[in-house]
């Protein structure tokens, strides 16, 4: 049976989050949601799955709060597994820069609606930076955008003061998964003296969605965290798999190689696995051969967190 998928933020002022936490814990178990919610003082984050109704009455409990009546939420439906669980989760930040101090209220980049991005995009003097990690870049991106290669957005700040420190009166364009991490990172340079920022309304996933394929200038698949692993354009599932130790995305060349090895090993990873982990490994495939088999279900292994 497909599960709906919905995918949400918004920065508000939230000190009674950790209040939320059992009601919410309570409620999704109740509704049957899966899927990861990080509640903090900057406000909420999350992507959950489950029976559309349940969801709905899940979310509606959220959208009930003033702070967050008018969130954008984007929902789509896949036949996969999205999530096995329901984690709620208490942070500092809900996307982690490292700095608490820096609040989209207190200045960010201006939204572009994916209608127009692709023009500015085009505009020879625009700097366009692709917000995401590296191994989320590895399967798709903007034609010519700029991977600044972290593997956390918690280095994006490194980023900026290495590579773009003296570039603050040039035009730049980020863009991010859902929108989240490209508003911080914008709020980020505008309150550090960048005069002219933009940012993607409601990421690559809104792009996704709005933009037809023969007009887009985006290249590959959108990594998603979820077991889904990756959406194409129409937010229909990707084909992306990922090498279950290292978490890397996988491409045609990676499955032929003959350091691969299906839950095992590929060929980033392979070198550095020891024979007693990949024997662990090995056996661990096994039992989710067998799980299959018998039409059980077996834990993976948690997505990368952003």
């Amino acid at each position: 049976m497909d599960q709906t998928v919905s995918t949400f933020y918004k920065f508000a002022e939230f000190p009674d989050h950790a209040e939320w936490k059992t009601e919410l814990e309570q409620l999704g178990e109740k509704e049957k949601v899966t899927g990861t919610l990080i509640l903090a003082n900057e406000g909420i984050n999350g992507t959950l799955s489950g029976p559309i109704a349940g969801l709905n009455r899940f979310l509606e409990r959220i959208t009930s709060d003033k702070r967050f009546d008018n969130m954008p939420i984007r929902s789509m439906t896949t036949p996969a597994k999205t999530f096995y669980r329901l984690r709620i989760l208490l942070r500092p930040e809900i996307v982690t820069l490292g700095d608490p101090d820096i609040l989209p209220s207190n200045g960010s980049g201006k939204y572009v609606e994916p209608e127009a991005w692709n023009d500015l995009i085009s505009q020879p003097d625009v700097e366009v930076i692709d917000v995401r990690n590296d191994y989320e870049v590895e399967i798709g991106s903007f034609d010519g955008a700029i991977n600044p290669k972290t593997q956390t957005f918690g280095q994006w700040a490194n980023f900026v003061e290495k590579s773009l420190g003296d570039s603050k009166k040039k035009k730049v364009a980020m863009f991010c998964t859902g929108g989240i991490r490209c508003e911080k990172a914008s709020a980020h340079l505008v309150q550090n003296g960048f005069e002219e920022v933009y940012h993607l309304r409601g990421g690559i996933l809104h792009y996704l969605e709005k933009v037809q394929p023969e007009e887009s200038k985006w290249t590959g698949e959108c990594f998603v965290f979820d077991h889904r692993v990756s959406v194409t354009h129409g937010l229909k599932d990707g084909k992306t798999k990922l090498c279950f130790s290292c978490r890397w995305p996988l491409n045609r060349e990676d499955f032929e190689s003959p350091e691969f090895e299906e839950g095992v090993s590929c060929p980033r990873c392979v070198r550095s696995l020891t024979q007693e982990r990949k024997k662990s490994l090995r056996e661990r495939q096994k039992q989710m051969k067998l799980a299959r088999e018998r039409k059980t279900q077996h834990l993976g292994k948690k997505m990368p967190r952003h």
